[in-house]
C-alpha cells in the first residue's frame, strides 16, 4: 500500500514538482541557517548586506523556498512562479560574491559565485521542460 501512495504522490508532483520540492526545501534550510547560525566570514556578502541585513536575506531565502514548495503542487505552466522565485534569490547572492572577488575583498569569491550559478542551472533547465504526458491505462481486457 505504501508503494501505491508513493507512486500516486510521484505522479501528482511530476518531475517539475519534484525539482521545486527539492530546491524549495534546500532554500528553506539555507535561509533558516542564515537566521540561526550566520556564516562567520561575510566578506563576500558586503554588497548584499549594504542593501539589507542578513536576517532579511535569510527570510528571503525562506520565502523563495516556500513559494517553490507551494508551486510544486500547481499544474505545469502555473508553477512558473516557483521557478522564478528560486532563481531570483540566487541572482543577487551570486552577484555579490562576484563583486567581492572583482574588488579584491574575497579572493575566492568567484568560486562561491560559480557554485551558486551551477546549482541554479538545473532549475532553469527544468523550468523549460514540459511535463511528460502520463501513460494511459489499457482498456479492458487488460493486457499483461
Amino acid at each position: 500500500m505504501r508503494c501505491r501512495a508513493v507512486r500516486r504522490l510521484k505522479r501528482r508532483l511530476g518531475r517539475r514538482g519534484t525539482i521545486l520540492t527539492c530546491y524549495g526545501a534546500v532554500w528553506l534550510l539555507y535561509g533558516y541557517g542564515q537566521l540561526v547560525t550566520p556564516q562567520p566570514d561575510q566578506r563576500g556578502l558586503r554588497l548584499a548586506l549594504s542593501l539589507m541585513p542578513l536576517e532579511v536575506w535569510g527570510w528571503g531565502w525562506i520565502v523563495a523556498g516556500a513559494i517553490a514548495l507551494a508551486c510544486a503542487w500547481a499544474p505545469p505552466g502555473r508553477d512558473a512562479v516557483g521557478f522564478v522565485s528560486l532563481v531570483l534569490i540566487v541572482v543577487p547572492w551570486t552577484a555579490t560574491y562576484l563583486v567581492a572577488w572583482l574588488l579584491g575583498d574575497l579572493p575566492r569569491g568567484w568560486v562561491a559565485a560559480a557554485i551558486w550559478m551551477v546549482i541554479t542551472v538545473p532549475v532553469l533547465v527544468v523550468a523549460g521542460w514540459p511535463e511528460p504526458p502520463r501513460r494511459k491505462r489499457a482498456e479492458p481486457p487488460y493486457e499483461p
